[in-house]
């Protein structure tokens, strides 16, 4: 008969980070934003985009829309202090003083370039400038300032226009526009603000996803993030602009509209979004702008009831505090997996997730991972050698949670795996959620072959959030009564619900949190 050994710790476990309004200033640091994954990071420290959209004002009599620097310090000022860590400046170039003064505030700025401005010069080149030394010219001037978040190329080219020069022509432009900006300013990460209209526009090159997205209603809008988030892949999505006219729908619906728009983005799995705007004072096409009021404040910059509905929803994302979280029980199952379970260890004490248990499975491995796996603290079982489908059974039936959740021994997670895991469970009646596995940066060439070659597990799309099935080391599932759960892994095909399993020989790959979503099938929902 099989031996079956079990050392049992008291369950590892944490609590849900307070991101409570801390000082502003302390999130302008000297490291520059970086995409990994879904997500952006500064430093170690992952950065949710908390913004709202600044501009465009009435130009002085020389041109310049941002003249007057103490009516920006206030405003960043007040920004700052009602929880907002992100300006985006849609439509002129800021000038380097506007960036100080962010700086100060503790502010990262989106830099617009403005690359919808001169599109029309690829048909009429006719006293035509050098779009890209003009764009060259304009990265120059403020590269690598501390206050920089990314580049956005340009902001809603017109859907006419893009049929008209066909959507090859204008990806082309994208894409020597964003090698400009690389080359003068190589560390910096570089976005283009699409719309709905244009989704189809293949801008893969780019370092992350950003949408301008006005849905009035919740499920609407949630459905099209979880269509937003299979267009943007492994990369980072932004909502760039989201908001509601109090003008036509009153303050209060406004207030309620925003509180919803910014829970569902960031319940979405979104890296942040931005809210347009600041304020009602805006000025386009050579005049004021009197018939749209989508403003936080009024034109003398009076709060309107909106600013503090999304002030609350800012101090506590991705997901309420009140929120009444179900216990996970995390099963690692490994067989002669010490090479790099260490590494999946050290990600599950990241984990911010308040009511947890891991489960650490010994397949009969003749290395040391069953003294890594103690030197943890987690839960131990240790078995013969019995395959992959009996240890992950083996961990299921020893589980104390509502839900189990698979991670391989050569992966590790996001800090909010689980947070998106059981947010999706808490908001759908899926029997499965889970996703791929992405490859980390920096983790050499030899993954990212790995994660680019073909013949790898990939779900197959029911809709845009659900799949036949998803990948076993990025799974999981609903515990029934007694332990017991609605899905158990075969003996004979590894898992009912994956492609490959997480031998010591795949790659190191970190786990991709899952985005919530409607849909009432009984299916595997995928990550974003």
């Amino acid at each position: 008969m099989p031996s079956t050994q079990t050392s049992q710790p008291p369950s590892a476990g944490g609590s849900l980070p307070a991101v409570g309004l801390s000082s502003a200033r302390q999130v302008a640091a000297s490291h520059r934003p970086r995409a990994r994954g879904k997500f952006l990071y500064v430093g170690d420290d992952k950065f949710w985009i908390r913004g709202v959209t600044y501009g465009a004002f009435r130009p002085d009599q020389d041109g310049k829309e941002y003249h007057d620097l103490e009516v920006t310090e206030r405003d960043f000022a007040q920004m700052a202090a009602n929880g907002f860590n992100t300006v985006r400046i849609p439509h002129t170039m800021p000038p380097r003083s506007l960036l100080d003064a962010a700086h100060r505030h503790g502010l990262r700025v989106m830099v617009g370039l403005s690359a919808e401005q001169y599109v029309g010069f690829l048909i009429d080149r006719a006293n035509a400038p050098n779009i890209e030394e003009v764009v060259r010219a304009k990265v120059r001037a403020c590269a690598g300032h501390p206050a920089i978040l990314c580049y956005a190329l340009g902001n809603e080219i017109p859907a006419p226009v893009v049929r008209w020069l066909g959507r090859r022509r204008v990806e082309r432009y994208l894409r020597r526009l964003y090698e400009v900006v690389k080359t003068e300013d190589p560390g910096a990460l570089v976005t283009y603000v699409n719309y709905p209209t244009t989704e189809y526009l293949d801008l893969s090159f780019l370092d992350l996803v950003c949408f301008n997205v006005y849905l009035e209603s919740q499920e609407r809008f949630g459905a099209y993030l979880a269509r937003l988030q299979n267009v943007a892949g492994d990369r980072p999505l932004v909502m760039s602009e989201i908001g509601l006219d109090s003008l036509r729908h009153g303050e209060e619906a406004q207030a309620e509209a925003l509180e919803w728009q910014v829970r569902t983005t960031f319940a979405a799995g979104c890296a942040g979004a931005f809210i347009f705007a600041w304020t009602d004072e805006w000025y386009r096409a050579g005049a004021d702008v009197d018939d749209w009021r989508f403003g936080l404040t009024d034109r003398e910059r009076q709060p309107k009831p909106a600013l503090a509905a999304v002030r609350e929803v800012l101090a506590e994302v991705p997901f309420p505090k009140r929120m009444a979280w179900p216990r996970i029980s995390v099963v690692v199952c490994s067989y002669n997996g010490a090479r790099t379970i260490r590494d999946c260890f050290e990600g599950l004490l990241t984990l911010e997730y308040p009511n947890l248990e891991v489960i650490v499975v010994d397949d009969g491995s003749r290395d040391g991972t069953a003294a890594i796996a103690r030197e943890y603290g987690f839960r131990l079982i240790s078995t013969d050698n019995r395959g992959l489908s009996r240890a992950r059974n083996t961990g299921l039936a020893a589980a104390t949670g509502e839900i189990v959740a698979y991670i391989d021994d050569d992966a590790w997670p996001d800090p909010h795996w689980l947070t998106y895991l059981a947010a999706t469970f808490l908001s759908t009646d899926h029997v499965g959620v889970g996703g791929p596995n992405i490859p980390p940066d920096r983790d050499g060439p030899i993954a990212e072959c790995v994660a680019n070659a073909p013949g790898g597990p990939v779900h197959v799309l029911l809709s845009d959030g659900a799949t036949t099935w998803t990948s076993a080391g990025a799974c999981s599932s609903r515990a029934g009564p007694s332990g017991s759960a609605r899905a158990r892994w075969s003996g004979t095909t590894g898992a009912t619900a994956s492609g490959p399993t997480g031998s010591s020989s795949r790659v190191t790959a970190r786990q991709r949190p899952c985005s919530s979503g409607s849909g009432r099938r009984n299916t595997m929902r995928p990550a974003m």
